[in-house]
């Protein structure tokens, strides 16, 4: 009964979510500051609101600059606040 089980759970596992957002500061090691900016229209009033949001990222390689816009996804907690990994780099800061 157990192993019919298996294979629906693996199944849900691998959808995680993911967001793009732009580096805000890259000072810390392994560390970046990720900030997402996202334009919703209000249910009720159907007037656009601008949504912002800062995430904490895991960078290994310590390859993302300040002013690069990146795609990151979330993963298990690595530290209190820091729960997303740097899946790519989309755009190159100047």
């Amino acid at each position: 009964m157990i192993d019919e089980h298996k294979p629906i759970i693996k199944k849900f596992r691998n959808i995680r979510k993911q967001r793009q957002g732009i580096v805000i500061s890259d000072n810390m090691d392994k560390t970046v500051m990720v900030y997402e900016i996202k334009k919703v229209k209000h249910k009720y009033y159907e007037k656009s609101i601008i949504k912002k949001k800062k995430y904490m990222v895991h960078d290994e390689k310590n390859i993302s600059k300040n002013g690069d816009k990146v795609s990151i996804m979330e993963t298990r907690p690595m530290s209190k606040k820091k729960c997303w990994r740097l899946i790519s780099i989309l755009e190159k800061s100047k």
